[in-house]
């Protein structure tokens, strides 16, 4: 049975090779780092006292410096332990937890078919190699040589010439048995339709080999050589080898860099890779002939976990930044993402190198930015929208931006990031000596303490909500820290933070009416996500780490007072999680009503009659009924010695 590349690429990917090797071996306690999946061991294929067998996870190989013995995952079971290679890739296959593969002939024979075709690409660079060294490669090389591509780099990426030739190639791969079929298959020779002789595709133009992840030559990129063809650059067209969506130029020799450490990083075209590589940026590579793709950051994240995308500092750079930001934000992962690099304005890599040398592209690449500090900036621009309605636009802009991320952590963890940025950006700040900056005209400038009803501190002043301000919560002490069906919610958490996953989609969403709770709640949030079996005890050290320790034993004191039996460390899970859904269902239901109020009473400003009055009334009405209302369910906290109602 044939196996595709990407289905033993998936079980390599997955499995260590450590865990492989470490079934046969002891590994030496000295010499191994496991922590880094660098071990060490004597030999299984020969006799040896001292370790000389490394396994690198990096890598995926193993290699014994005594005996010479190398090779990968399945070349370990073939010869360690006699197996078939079917047998090999079945077993690692379930070590690794990757469903083998029905056996699909159509595929087997396709693949047998892509075999035939890379031996022609082969065929072909070996040619468009010897035409470069040849005479008639000349100015070829002299435009090389002007560009700054120096022999060894010719070499490494097998660049050559495609001489100015109607048939020079057809007639070199015919020579050596290829059919007609097979170069076009391979997109070496084309037709007009007006004259179905074919001819070589590609003619005087200096020619980069592309390679895929196995090091295979799918198509090619020319460049002319004269400068009044249509296309400076001509792709090979899409064959059973080259898709230009899931092939990265240097994509082969990128990912073992970056196994090494290197840095992913994602220029424009050829010669930037290549100038790039030169000056020591071995993890450079660069998409073919289209824009950045779903599929090309779904490779770059199996090389690296953050790869870096240079863009040129124009407005067309930028443009394309935000092209690039719109594509990848939907899927970003825990532990995935990109920064991205601004270059000079009008210049590429290739020239920056050559101009300033390669300190000047390390510092552009040192400099990457975040993706969401770049989403910040396209759409704030570093500008303060001066209108209320200008800034709840940009709120929502960022609130869209962030519920487009499919993950519900990173969601969660963006939508909080882009609302502490919105706090900082517009809330004022106090000058020193107490002294308030004005701007022009009188009015208080962003920044300022004290500017738009904010408090001297900087937080929004508390906004209180009659049926609050009436209850003898506040009138015994006053509770500022959250509302008291907030302070329920934030302390069943506290006291049960295995509720959280439960309940993950609902708190993230929900509004605090105070930023003292909202602050607590996500915090909450965060490290629940970041440590998934982290203990009560645990949590509230942390809580308490962060400033959250006084407001939590104000909660505590304040329900406590009113009878609130559930937020107890002693109150049963099953308790704790129904009084934890009955909260939230009722905050939201406020959340809703207090729209509907807000709505009524427009209304009622437009159409003062006894029907919209009595619509106002019912809605104030059903609010303090939701403020007033508790679990009202058969068996509620009977596992916890619950007797009668609490509030």
């Amino acid at each position: 049975m044939r196996f595709t590349d990407t289905f033993l690429d998936e079980i390599r990917q997955r499995l260590p090779i450590t865990q492989v090797v470490g079934e046969h071996v002891l590994w030496d306690k000295r010499k191994s780092q496991p922590g880094k999946g660098d071990m060490w061991a004597c030999c299984p294929f020969h006799a040896e006292k001292s370790p000389s067998f490394h396994a690198d996870d990096r890598r995926g190989i193993y290699h014994c410096f005594g005996c010479g013995a190398t090779g990968d995952h399945f070349r370990f079971l073939t010869e360690k332990a006699g197996m078939s290679f079917p047998e090999a890739v079945e077993k690692l296959a379930g070590m690794a937890g990757v469903q083998m593969p029905a056996r699909d002939e159509r595929t087997e024979k396709r693949e047998a078919a892509q075999r035939g075709l890379a031996d022609v690409m082969e065929l072909a660079t070996k040619y468009f190699e010897a035409a470069l060294a040849h005479n008639i490669g000349a100015r070829a090389r002299g435009y090389l040589f002007e560009r700054g591509v120096t022999p060894a780099s010719q070499a490494r990426f097998r660049i050559g010439f495609a001489p100015e030739s109607r048939n020079g190639l057809k007639e070199h791969l015919a020579a050596n048995g290829v059919s007609g079929q097979a170069m076009i298959d391979a997109g070496l020779v084309t037709s007009r339709d007006d004259d179905p002789l074919t001819y070589d595709r590609f003619r005087n133009r200096v020619m980069f080999p592309i390679t895929d992840f196995r090091g295979r030559v799918i198509a090619f990129g020319g460049r002319a050589m004269s400068p009044d063809v249509p296309a400076k650059y001509l792709n090979s067209p899409e064959t059973q080898l080259f898709s230009k969506r899931q092939t990265l130029y240097n994509g082969q020799s990128a990912r073992a860099a970056a196994r090494d450490g290197a840095s992913v990083i994602v220029v424009e075209g050829y010669l930037d890779v290549i100038a790039a590589v030169a000056a020591g940026f071995e993890g450079a590579v660069a998409p073919l002939g289209t824009a950045l793709t779903e599929e090309h950051i779904q490779l770059l994240w199996r090389m690296s976990d953050t790869p870096i995308l240079c863009f040129d500092g124009d407005k067309a750079g930028l443009k394309a930044a935000e092209r690039a930001a719109d594509i990848i934000l939907p899927h970003l992962k825990p532990g995935k993402s990109v920064k991205i690099a601004t270059l000079p304005e009008g210049q590429d890599p290739d020239d920056l190198i050559k101009a300033q040398g390669r300190g000047a592209f390390a510092e552009v690449i040192e400099k990457a930015r975040s993706l969401s500090d770049m989403v910040w900036s396209f759409e704030t621009g570093g500008l303060v929208p001066e209108a209320p309605e200008e800034r709840a636009a940009l709120q929502a802009r960022l609130r869209e931006r962030a519920n487009g991320i499919q993950d519900s952590t990173v969601r969660f963890h963006y939508a909080q990031a882009f609302d502490e940025k919105l706090k900082a950006f517009f809330a004022p700040l106090r000058q020193g000596g107490g002294r308030e900056n004005w701007r022009g005209g009188g009015k208080p400038a962003y920044g300022q303490s004290g500017a738009y009803g904010y408090p001297g501190r900087g937080t929004p002043r508390l906004v209180v909500s009659d049926t609050l301000r009436n209850s003898r919560l506040l009138r015994t002490g006053a509770m500022a820290d959250a509302s008291p069906r907030e302070a329920t919610i934030i302390l069943t958490l506290v006291n049960h933070p295995a509720l959280v996953e439960d309940q993950f989609e609902a708190l993230a969403a929900l509004d605090c009416e105070t930023p003292v709770a909202q602050k607590v709640l996500g915090d909450i949030l965060a490290l629940a996500v970041r440590h998934h079996d982290i203990s009560a005890d645990d949590l509230r050290a942390a809580l308490g780490v962060r400033g959250h320790g006084p407001a939590l034993q104000r909660m505590t004191e304040s329900l406590t007072r009113q009878g609130v039996w559930q937020v107890s460390a002693e109150t049963a899970l099953v308790d704790a999680e129904t009084g934890l859904s009955h909260a939230l269902a009722l905050h939201n239901k406020k959340v809703q009503l207090n729209r509907e109020l807000k709505a009524a009473e427009a209304a009622l400003g437009e159409d003062p009659s006894e029907e919209t009055f009595e619509r106002l009334r019912d809605i104030k009405n059903q609010i303090t009924t939701v403020d007033g209302t508790e679990a009202l369910i058969e068996g509620f906290g009977s596992l916890s010695g619950r007797a009668t109602r609490s509030f």
